[in-house]
């Protein structure tokens, strides 16, 4: 299956926020069951329909990283892979 985002709409695959102890423990994501907060962009949509068929530009690309809202993704299964998509107005930074 393959995943190809529509209107503005952005398709991301999260990045884990691994930790490590003052012990050199690593400490997973998993452990506080908060939902990701930044990911890399996979697939940009074309951007929102505007007036007289024209389209919104997207201000980000494949393969930049970016940090969203944490509740605005829908989370997306596609055999093992997780995807999350997000519109375009839930990305509040680009990560460098």
């Amino acid at each position: 299956m393959k995943l190809t985002p529509v209107g503005d709409h952005i398709i991301v695959k999260p990045i884990s926020k691994e930790e490590t102890s003052t012990f050199g423990i690593i400490i997973p994501e998993t452990v506080d069951k908060e939902r990701p907060e930044r990911g890399e962009v996979i697939a940009v949509g074309p951007g929102r329909e505007l007036e007289a068929g024209k389209r919104s530009s997207m201000e980000v690309s494949v393969g930049q990283k970016v940090l969203f809202k944490k509740y605005a993704p829908d989370e997306v299964k596609v055999g093992k892979d997780e995807y999350l998509i997000i519109r375009m107005e839930d990305v509040m930074a680009i990560v460098d």
